[in-house]
């Protein structure tokens, strides 16, 4: 491993044509240092995208072991880390689908599932991620995906089966949910309610 890499680059994180050559021949010291390397990464983007610490461990190593399976089709063609990225955003867009009940292919239909909730008044805080928790999953996905891990809305369309115009609308509708919610946590704290 490159000891020199900054652990905070997340998937930007170099790996040595030595460990990556000593995974792919199936060394397990080698593949303990990408997990090492990337666990953390991974297990962020899934906690962003899915909400929920323990789907994320899960993911996180199914992910691993999926790694371990086809390391040794990985062929340079793109940055290791880009690759794994790759392969940890697909498993989440295929436990979001698993998790889907019904088939809310229409954009309207992921916001009109869940109601937009104000779970705690004016107390709430106001941080990214309760912010985050309050949009409907695939939105949540959508928004993730797009505004901090820079996936084009052909890429999203992609990922999730449908045409660029319902990612676009899915992130419209998430960052207007989010502007909402700031409004009226703002409003809920600048008026407390007289008892």
């Amino acid at each position: 491993m490159d000891n020199t890499s900054d652990p905070a680059a997340g998937f930007a994180q170099r790996v040595d044509a030595m460990t990556l050559a000593r995974a792919q021949a199936g060394d397990m010291q080698a593949f303990a240092a990408l997990y090492s390397t990337f666990g953390r990464p991974c297990f962020n983007l899934a906690l962003r995208i899915l909400g929920n610490r323990a789907q994320a461990e899960d993911l996180v190593q199914e992910v691993f072991l999926k790694m371990f399976g086809v390391i040794r089709s990985y062929r340079g063609d793109a940055p290791f880390g880009s690759w794994l990225k790759r392969m940890a955003v697909n498993a989440t867009i295929d436990q979001l689908r698993r998790q889907r009940h019904e088939a809310d292919v229409d954009a309207e239909a992921v916001f009109a599932a869940q109601p937009s909730r104000d779970s705690g008044g004016a107390a709430a805080t106001l941080d990214a991620w309760s912010l985050l928790q309050r949009l409907p999953p695939r939105a949540r996905a959508v928004l993730v995906l797009h505004e901090f891990e820079g996936y084009t809305h052909t890429e999203l369309a992609e990922l999730f089966g449908q045409s660029e115009s319902y990612s676009k609308s899915i992130l419209a509708r998430a960052l207007k949910r989010l502007n909402e919610l700031v409004v009226n946590s703002a409003e809920a704290a600048a008026c407390p309610s007289q008892n």
